[in-house]
């Protein structure tokens, strides 16, 4: 089975485990500015989400966002997807405001580039929806303490 359908299956475990060994082997054969690296540790970023390891999902994500940006340059739909994916992290670590400011500059910047009906535009605008959603959970939450 491969590491995605692992993650799929919520086996996250072993997803990691195999993202873990299929990043290793993209640094060694392929280095480390390669995209399939640059996608597999964007991919190992969102599985430790999925398993709650949020210090380590961001630590993936903004390494791998810094390298996308690099290579690619700032306005690459990967890279915008790599900004949304740190975003998410954001948001499930509890920093809803840190996620919605930095989802709006995504959203912005895929109007720009990709347009108003691209899926991508539109899946930023469901995350932004569900950032601002979070914030109020947040401040509903500290005004009952």
């Amino acid at each position: 089975m491969c590491a995605s359908a692992y993650r799929e299956a919520r086996r996250t475990t072993d997803a990691i485990a195999l993202y873990e060994q299929v990043l290793a082997d993209c640094e060694r054969l392929l280095g480390s500015d390669h995209p399939d690296t640059l996608a597999t540790r964007g991919r190992l970023g969102g599985a430790y989400r999925d398993a709650g390891r949020l210090v380590e999902a961001i630590v993936f994500h903004k390494q791998a966002l810094a390298d996308r940006v690099r290579m690619l340059g700032i306005d690459h739909p990967d890279t915008l997807r790599g900004r949304s994916s740190l975003a998410n992290d954001y948001r499930e670590a509890g920093r809803p405001t840190e996620a919605s400011a930095l989802h709006e500059q995504v959203l912005a910047d895929q109007v720009r580039v990709l347009g108003n009906d691209h899926p991508d535009t539109l899946k930023t605008r469901g995350n932004l929806a569900s950032d601002y959603h979070a914030a109020r959970t947040v401040r509903a939450t500290d005004s009952d303490q």
